[in-house]
């Protein structure tokens, strides 16, 4: 019998099975802040990857959840890696599920739960996609690898950085296949070609020991919130360029290769022109600018995520604050460096008469990017037209962030994306899902990827 027809068929036939197992591992509330509930999901997968003849090892590093490692030798020399992450975001607003977080439920052709997608959905498609390889084939046809972390959401991948420091060796393949992956709103699947990076800091003011009554002190004494909206106030312009002196200087434009694919792309590489459209001044129903993709993910930001100061309660306080703090995220491009954002933040302050602005580096990620016509990925995207028949679309550059630096710039290993992703996947809110059908798609595309490896 035909190995592919064998293969679709199984996973056909065990994809209620598969997400019968999705859903135990969804049950277990994983979030970043839950080091129990982290350590038993690193458990729950390493004991899956066991019954699938891997050999396993679980890592354990101080100030970090549990990082999986496991491998099983194929027929082929050549190795496949699978990174995975098995933590998830909070599920609050609980009062906005329309079922519990942690209960996979499904309905209409979808499955909800925190996790489903991000990332638990991803990491169960492709052990449906070894077993249905199992199946027919008495074997898998290449090595194949998985790394699975549960610092991914907050903890800043604390883990994998250790494993790449530390036993790099065990992470060597001919290509690793990254967390995430999906399709856009008309189904079209996207290769995914890098990530924006990310610095995260915090700007604090105090002026006064403790907060006053402003009728007796709001003349005489500085008021933190002021001294720190005025602060904020010099790092953008009004045209939205940020002011801060050296920011620029290690962004790289987009190549005219990049320029060609985002030109190809009926959206913008997130899928969410729709969405951003009215407030953009633009027709929700007409053509995406080139300019507005290019912007979308080749210009970086500094976005305030948060601002404090003073009372915020009911009613009425006269009060002077004593105490200021926002939190500022800067999305960076090729090839800013995350470590350089708070030194600059500092120069800038003191050279404009705020040395009282503390700046305190809450962390960062390097931005990633990957030869859009390297081997690997051709591979993936011609995968793919197998199982989605249709073209994969090739998208630069995407706007959110991931240690995939790691692997591409630092282990030098090719990274392509496949999974089960769409717009409508609600990733960290409110009734997370993934789409059953594209579940399936998934694992076949991954039978796929390690076909075409072991045959060279």
């Amino acid at each position: 019998m035909d190995p592919i027809a064998t293969i679709d068929g199984y996973i056909g036939e065990h994809l209620d099975a598969s997400l019968q197992e999705l859903a135990a591992l969804c049950r277990i509330p994983s979030v970043h802040t839950r080091p129990e509930a982290l350590r038993q999901a690193a458990a729950w997968v390493a004991d899956a990857l066991r019954r699938r003849g891997f050999a396993v090892q679980v890592f354990t590093f101080a100030d970090a959840a549990p990082v999986v490692y496991a491998e099983r030798q194929g027929r082929s020399p050549r190795t496949l890696l699978f990174y995975n992450h098995y933590d998830v975001q909070p599920p609050d607003p609980l009062d906005a599920w329309h079922s519990p977080p942690f209960e996979l439920t499904r309905r209409g052709g979808k499955a909800y739960a925190r996790g489903a997608s991000d990332d638990k959905g991803h990491l169960l498609s492709r052990l449906l996609a070894i077993d249905a390889l199992l199946h027919a084939l008495g074997e898998v046809p290449v090595t194949v690898k998985f790394v699975v972390e549960g610092d991914e959401e907050g903890g800043g991948s604390a883990g994998l950085h250790r494993m790449v420091v530390q036993h790099p060796h065990l992470l060597q393949a001919d290509g690793v296949i990254w967390e995430f992956g999906g399709v856009d709103a008309h189904d079209t699947p996207l290769q995914f070609l890098g990530t924006r990076g990310l610095a995260y800091v915090a700007l604090e003011v105090q002026t006064l020991p403790h907060d006053m009554h402003s009728g007796i002190a709001g003349s005489l004494v500085p008021n933190a919130a002021w001294r720190l909206v005025w602060a904020l106030n010099s790092l953008k312009g009004p045209d939205g360029r940020v002011q801060v002196e050296g920011f620029y200087d290690r962004v790289a434009p987009p190549s005219p290769r990049d320029v060609a694919l985002l030109d190809a792309l009926p959206d913008l590489p997130d899928g969410s022109f729709a969405e951003l459209a009215l407030a953009m001044g633009l027709d929700p129903a007409g053509p995406v600018p080139l300019e507005v993709k290019r912007r979308a993910v080749f210009e970086p930001t500094a976005n305030i995520a948060g601002l404090t100061a003073g009372y915020q309660g009911p009613g009425k306080k006269t009060v002077l604050p004593a105490r200021a703090r926002a939190l500022l995220d800067f999305r960076l491009v090729p090839w800013q460096e995350p470590a350089e954002i708070p030194r600059l933040l500092r120069a800038h302050f003191d050279a404009h008469g705020f040395g009282d602005v503390q700046v305190v580096d809450l962390g960062g990620v390097p931005p990633m990017k990957m030869d859009p016509d390297h081997p690997f990925v051709d591979l993936v995207v011609a995968a793919a037209r197998e199982v989605y028949a249709r073209p994969m679309r090739k998208v630069p550059l995407r706007g959110v962030t991931g240690p995939g630096h790691l692997f591409v710039h630092r282990l030098g290993l090719p990274v392509a994306t496949s999974g089960l992703g769409y717009p409508g996947s609600n990733l960290h809110a409110p009734n997370e899902n993934l789409r059953e059908d594209l579940y399936a798609l998934a694992a076949r595309h991954a039978t796929r990827i390690a076909l075409r490896l072991a045959a060279g």
